[in-house]
Order: structure tokens, then sequence, then C-alpha cells
């Protein structure tokens, strides 16, 4: 049985035979004459009990729950990338048909929110806690989804009713971006409530899901802001004549 030595003087640390204990020295390292304590004098930290049911070897039969995150296998690859492709590719239909439909527009707001949501929450849910699974992972997405399109509304008649504008697209830039950064906001708000993330990540969610549609609509030709709205005092041609 050996005994830990810390020595006082240079704090060099070794072990001698308990043969030497209460007996003085030389220290190895700096050679200043220490005295090596006595073995009642040590420091023994015992194991906390260990109650669990052992098998015949006397080992635990309990395992640790490990977190594991979702991997991303080749299937799931090959499908987001078939998505992402189909969703431009019916996004440069519309901007070439003529143009992308109100009905057109709603429906792809409403269709987007969950797998978008569902997509965004795999990369910013907390590693260090396990993440939602099952029915209540699907209605926690529904719900959050909800509120993801439903701020939708602030774009399409706040800043109308505000300015006095016939359309929304009658917004200049500046106050479109002003109005998108109040939805990402209140998106975060949304996230955060659904998923119990921090606020830095439930902007990063609700950021990703405004940032997937935003691109879609300009691909699609929609016009989002930057219209000059007509001229309510100008005089009809038809008057003019």
């Amino acid at each position: 049985m050996s005994i830990q030595v810390t020595c006082p003087h240079c704090y060099k640390r070794f072990q001698v035979s308990d043969k030497f204990a209460g007996k003085s020295g030389p220290c190895p390292a700096c050679k200043k004459t220490i005295k090596v304590p006595e073995a009642s004098e040590q420091v023994v930290i015992h194991a906390p009990a260990d109650d669990s049911p052992k098998d015949s070897k006397g080992r635990s039969v309990l395992k640790p729950i490990t977190a594991k995150d979702p991997e991303l296998t080749n299937r799931m690859l090959f499908i987001a990338i078939g998505c992402v492709v189909g969703l431009f590719a019916i996004a440069l239909g519309f901007r070439f048909s003529g143009g992308t439909p109100l009905w057109a527009q709603i429906l792809g707001v409403i269709l987007l929110a969950p797998p978008l949501t569902r997509i965004g929450y795999g990369f910013v849910h907390d590693r260090e806690l396990a993440p939602y699974t099952g029915i209540e992972l699907r209605n926690r997405v529904l719900i959050c989804s909800a509120l993801f399109a439903a701020t939708w509304i602030i774009y399409a008649f706040a800043p109308a009713y505000v300015f006095e504008l016939d359309a929304a697209k009658e917004m200049s830039w500046t106050v479109a971006g002003i109005t998108f950064c109040v939805m990402v906001v209140l998106g975060a708000f949304a996230s955060v409530a659904c998923f119990e993330l921090e606020f830095a990540n439930g902007l990063t969610h609700a950021g990703f899901y405004f940032a997937v549609v935003i691109i879609l609509a300009l691909v699609a030709g929609v016009t989002l802001a930057g219209v000059a709205p007509p001229d309510r005092f100008a005089t009809p041609a038809s008057l003019i004549l």
C-alpha cells in the first residue's frame, strides 16, 4: 500500500511506501526535508453506494440514457434535395405562366409552414435536452406552423391600413423590411413558446421559414413591395379628351 505525499515547498506529488509513514526525508524534486503523513491522516474518498440491479458477475444491468441526434440518411438527403428542386420548379412555372395568383400565394404560405417548421426545429433544438418526438412533436409543429402562417396577416393588412395603400406591394422596400422584421420577431416568440427554445434559436427558426417563403415568392415573380401607388388625384385621360 502506498501513501500519497505532496511536498509543501515545491508542491510535487508522489507516492511512497506505507513503511515510511510518519518519517521525514528529502523531497525527490526539491530535496528539502518533508514529513510523510501517517496512514490515518490520508483522505479516502469512497465511491457512492451502487444499489442498482447486478448481473451474475456483479456488473450493473442499468445503462445510462444518451441523447441521440437524428441522423441524416442518404434517403432523407435525396428527399430534401428533391423537394427543393420541386419547389423551385413550381415557382418558376408560375413565373413563366403569367404570375402567381393570390390563392396560390396563400396556399404556399400555409403548406410550406409545417415542413419548414419541422426541419428548422431539427437544427435549432437544444442538444442538451431530449427533442420532442411523436405526437407531441406533431402537435407543436402544427401549432407553430399555424402561428407562422398567421403572421402574414401583418404583411397583408397592417401596412396597407397604416399607410392607406390599396395593396401591400405598394409599400416601399424600407417599410417592407421593417414589416418582415416584426414578423420574424413575432414568429420567434411563437417558436420559443411552442418548442421551449432560447430566443436566439427562436429567431433562427422563424427566420428560416420566412426566408424560404420570401425567396420562393421572388422566384415565382410575386411582387412583395416597391410598386408605386397610383396617383389618386390624377385626372383620367378620358376626361381630358
